[in-house]
């Protein structure tokens, strides 16, 4: 079949009703995550793995991954969408990818155009998502062949350069980034090893021979770890919302943003294929491309339409542009898409080349119902952002229990278990001292997802050499991706030594 005849079966898939549905709550609940404060995609779609396994329980394997990842997606782009609305209206970013949105958003929010603000982020987005799902479509049988033709010396090289390109570019230190990863590598060895079929790590204690669960980590580390950090560091509560008027921007301030808009969407596409880079990176260099090539950059940062439209464009086209990877390579670019691959594998789907070969219905249905569902965001952002903006004002001590709730009985009712349930705890604790250290918990996370698959693929390569590790270097791709990896790691270690300012990746 073509890509086209793929397409129109995606179509099929997201268009049975409760597939629309899943789309429909995933962007409206994405969205208001992107709205609160400190919550952010990675939080949003951890806490939602448990909610979608057990409501597509009931489903055939392939239909349920298919419902479930497509929720989980319309989370991850909705709360893309979602951020720019604290942005704009209390200078508060709703998360990382957000905060170049505060220079100009808030800004023209004090002079009484929210409306206008929020109308041109919630189109560029828009654009955006489009740009980059036409992109995705366009490569994604390219990439699946090329892919195919790696062998496991290519895999482990690849796989490597997607957790030093994350771990090389998150947080504030790249030591503790790497610490960070180094554990989640560790995390990933204990239980019963697939190939000699011995138990590491597990000191007799059978609960632990299965392996540590990806979703109780990622539940716990975010999820109960910013709940944690809300309990324990009581934040001044922000200044008055600004007031939203007309909702519908002028034809002047819309030739002013589709410009920004165009390039935002180029910029944050290519930006967000690349491993580790992410939404922040792309919203921080599509808003200084905006700038640099200005007539009057001065106007910048004091409230001008392309100070809102570019960085909102661009983070949205790069929150797309991070699925190719993660589809078509099975490389996580940044800890939101490593918490999706984790989801897939749970419901027995590798992502990767043969993703579309093995599981069409999975990739098409979801790249389909990505098109539907930015649409949703669209005709939902426009006239509900009074809505949204209520969201703003929900008290803590409503939103802190509901989140405690949905945490604990959603990884008891996928996992069973009471072990779970006090790992839970350890980490929601673990999690908040490590954010407060600003050590970052994306690399941790990417380690034990990527970890087990490193070490298959490395076996797998020595086995085929016979133990001789030549084989990593003297593969040409291999090869290529093992240089990109260390240039990666180093090139910002020699930046910083000569005092240049390093831009890091903060997002998840």
């Amino acid at each position: 079949m073509s890509t086209i005849e793929y397409l129109i079966h995606g179509f099929g898939t997201a268009f049975i009703w409760y597939n629309l549905l899943f789309a429909f709550v995933g962007v409206l609940i994405g969205t208001a995550v992107g709205v609160l404060p400190g919550i952010g995609p990675m939080s949003g779609v951890a806490l939602l793995i448990p909610v979608t396994a057990s409501i597509t329980g009931g489903l055939p394997p392939e239909t349920a991954a298919t419902s479930a990842i497509i929720l989980l997606a319309g989370v991850y782009y909705g709360a893309m969408y979602g951020g720019s609305t604290t942005s704009i209206l209390l200078n508060t970013p709703g998360e990382s990818s957000s905060v170049v949105t505060t220079l100009d958003g808030y800004q023209m929010a004090k002079k009484g155009r929210a409306g206008s603000a929020l109308s041109i982020a919630a189109i560029g987005s828009f654009v955006g998502g489009i740009v980059t799902l036409i992109a995705l479509i366009a490569l994604a049988e390219p990439l699946s062949n090329v892919a195919l033709k790696f062998g496991p010396a290519e895999y482990f090289s690849l796989m490597l350069l997607g957790l030093a390109a994350v771990s090389g570019l998150a947080g504030k230190s790249v030591t503790k980034a790497l610490i960070m990863t180094v554990c989640g590598l560790l995390l990933g060895t204990i239980g019963i090893d697939s190939v000699s079929g011995i138990a590491r790590f597990t000191f007799n204690i059978p609960w632990l021979y299965q392996g540590i669960e990806f979703l109780t980590i990622a539940v716990g580390l975010f999820a109960l770890g910013e709940v944690f950090k809300t309990i324990l560091e009581k934040e001044e509560e922000e200044g008055g919302i600004a007031k939203i008027n007309n909702m519908i921007p002028s034809k002047e301030e819309m030739k002013e943003s589709a410009g920004p808009i165009a390039r935002g969407s180029i910029l944050g596409f290519f930006v967000g294929i690349l491993p580790g880079a992410g939404a922040t990176l792309a919203s921080f260099f599509s808003y200084l491309l905006e700038k640099r090539i200005s007539k009057n950059p001065s106007k910048f940062g004091t409230g001008t339409i392309a100070g809102v439209a570019a960085p909102e464009t661009a983070n949205n086209a790069a929150s797309g542009g991070a699925m190719i990877p993660l589809l078509t390579l099975g490389i996580p670019g940044s800890g939101t898409t490593a918490i999706l691959m984790g989801a897939l594998m749970m419901y027995n789907v590798q992502p990767g080349p043969l993703l579309f070969e093995d599981h069409p219905q999975v990739a098409w249905g979801l790249i389909a119902s990505m098109f539907i569902g930015n649409l949703m965001l669209l005709i939902l952002n426009l006239p509900l952002v009074k809505v949204f903006a209520k969201i703003i004002e929900t008290p803590k001590k409503y939103l802190i229990p509901l989140i405690i709730a949905i945490s604990i009985f959603g990884v008891y009712a996928v996992q069973v278990s009471t072990n779970d349930l006090l790992l839970l705890l350890g980490c929601g604790v673990l999690g908040y001292f490590l954010s407060k250290n600003d050590y970052p918990i994306a690399p941790l996370v990417l380690g034990l997802v990527l970890g087990p698959m490193i070490e298959n693929n490395m076996r797998r390569a020595l086995t085929i050499s016979n133990g001789d590790y030549t084989i990593f270097f003297t593969r040409p791709i291999s090869l290529a991706f093992l240089i990109v990896t260390v240039l990666w790691l180093v090139i910002p270690v020699l930046l910083k030594a000569k005092g240049r300012k390093v831009v890091i990746n903060v997002e998840g």
